[in-house]
């Protein structure tokens, strides 16, 4: 029989096939929050993930227990491809950087590698196994049922039937495991050599764009921080100039000392003590030198209640 190997994570099942003829991939798509008081969380993780809670309704009952609320979601994919391979992967969280666990296959060759955030921390390179990514349970579930049911002769597709087989038989003992799969097939033409010199180029390729993902993700959670603390700074009642020139139904107005303004992509286009300019249907009854306030949330003249318009956003500094 073909090499086992198996590799310790908390969620989820992976099962991968890696040989001459090709990559099986298959996995459940289940993943579960914990809400609640730390040591009750740890407590109810380990309770789960080493077989004393064997179904969803135990799980339940056990957690309202711990007073740990939880939700269990079957959606999420952790197997894909990448031309001619398969990727699988499980993360944990950690305080400060996701880690990573990731199997690439395909024929004659898989890779193992381990991440925190973008950075490769550990790498395995191998020839050809079945591969099991999974907590202590579902691991031993898995072991047992391959070797019962696997041959060699076995096609790909006929393995991929045995795969879901597995999984299903593996999520009525444990809800670690979800009972929704996901199975993939990969058949290029490689040998050992030639493998592991397409898999060196995928997972660069593939390292890199999630380098890319990480950035553009620091960008934005940066943005959308300030997009927050801006927000809360709007101003919805108290002073905020005075008018400076008055032309027609236009007027400039000059900013206090504690007040900005901004567009809607929150763009900065007036500091403190700049001038703006605002909109009155009634530019007869402004004078220079009236105080431009916002009153019951409404922008306005403080000397007679005239209302006022303008594009921009104002914000205290």
């Amino acid at each position: 029989m073909i090499s086992l190997k198996s590799y310790g994570v908390s969620m989820s099942l992976i099962i991968a096939y890696i040989g001459k003829k090709g990559c099986v991939m298959a996995s459940d798509k289940r993943k579960i929050a914990y809400f609640g008081n730390e040591e009750n969380r740890d407590l109810l993780e380990k309770e789960l993930y080493s077989g004393e809670i064997q179904s969803d309704e135990e799980l339940y009952r056990r957690a309202s227990e711990l007073k740990v609320a939880i939700k269990i979601t079957d959606d999420s994919s952790k197997i894909r491809t990448i031309e001619n391979a398969i990727v699988g992967e499980v993360s944990s969280k950690g305080p400060f950087e996701t880690k990573r666990k990731r199997i690439y296959g395909t024929t004659m060759g898989y890779q193992i590698i381990e991440l925190i955030g973008s950075d490769i921390v550990s790498r395995e390179k191998h020839e050809k196994a079945i591969v099991l990514f999974g907590n202590k349970v579902s691991k031993s579930l898995a072991e047992k049922l391959i070797n019962q049911k696997w041959k060699s002769s076995f096609s790909l597709k006929f393995m991929e039937d045995i795969f879901r087989e597995i999984l299903k038989e593996v999520s009525n003992q444990t809800p670690s495991v979800g009972n929704d799969f996901d199975v993939l097939i990969k058949k290029p033409t490689l040998d050992k050599s030639s493998s592991q010199e397409y898999l060196d180029k995928i997972i660069d390729r593939d390292i890199k764009l999630l380098f890319k993902f990480r950035q553009k993700l620091e960008v934005d959670l940066l943005e959308k921080k300030k997009t927050i603390e801006l927000a809360s700074k709007i101003i919805d009642e108290g002073e905020i100039g005075k008018v400076t020139n008055v032309d027609n139904k236009m007027l400039n107005v000059v900013l206090n000392s504690d007040v900005q303004a901004f567009n809607s992509n929150w763009k900065q286009l007036a500091k403190p003590n700049d001038e703006v300019v605002m909109i009155s249907e009634n530019g007869d009854e402004i004078k220079v030198g009236d105080k431009v306030v916002i009153k019951n949330e409404k922008l306005c003249l403080e000397r007679n209640k005239v209302n006022l318009t303008c594009d921009i956003i104002l914000c205290n500094v």
